[in-house]
């Protein structure tokens, strides 16, 4: 017989944190979607250019690093947005193995142009851009004490 006590009983669904943050996480993205389409890009798209947007020219492996994702996954999205004459793929001349993405002027025009992203947030939200900053902070404290302090910048 153990001594140690009961698990705590199984929280329903809706109770659950995971899936609040999944389930807004896809409300998100529905509001989005019909934005990125005018705009003429995806989602993940979008978060390859906000990188390039707080620094233009970072190589792929930093992209990945900042979205946590895999550069494998990185490179296909920054093809399909080169195809389309926002992004350039150049190698790095100081090390071949580095590939540096840049944003053509299609792709810092996007910028202005996704700044409605943002705000169809807020209106809908019914919440301040005080209250939603101050949720976003209390979302990244919980991710960086989920993966041991990692972030990335």
């Amino acid at each position: 017989m153990s001594d140690a006590p009961p698990p705590p009983p199984m929280l329903p669904l809706d109770d659950q944190l995971c899936f609040s943050l999944y389930a807004t996480s896809i409300a998100i993205n529905r509001l989005y979607k019909p934005m990125l389409d005018r705009l003429g890009i995806t989602y993940p798209q979008y978060l390859l250019l906000h990188t390039l947007w707080e620094e233009d020219g970072r190589t792929v492996g930093a992209i990945a690093e900042r979205l946590a994702l895999e550069p494998s996954t990185v490179t296909p999205l920054a093809k399909r947005l080169e195809t389309a004459g926002i992004v350039t793929r150049e190698r790095d001349p100081r090390d071949e193995r580095q590939v540096r993405i840049r944003l053509t002027d299609r792709g810092r025009a996007l910028s202005e142009d996704s700044r409605c992203l943002a705000q169809a947030v807020v209106e809908r939200s019914g919440m301040s851009v005080e209250e939603l900053g101050r949720l976003t902070v209390e979302v990244q404290a919980l991710r960086r004490a989920l993966t041991g302090g990692e972030q990335s910048s």
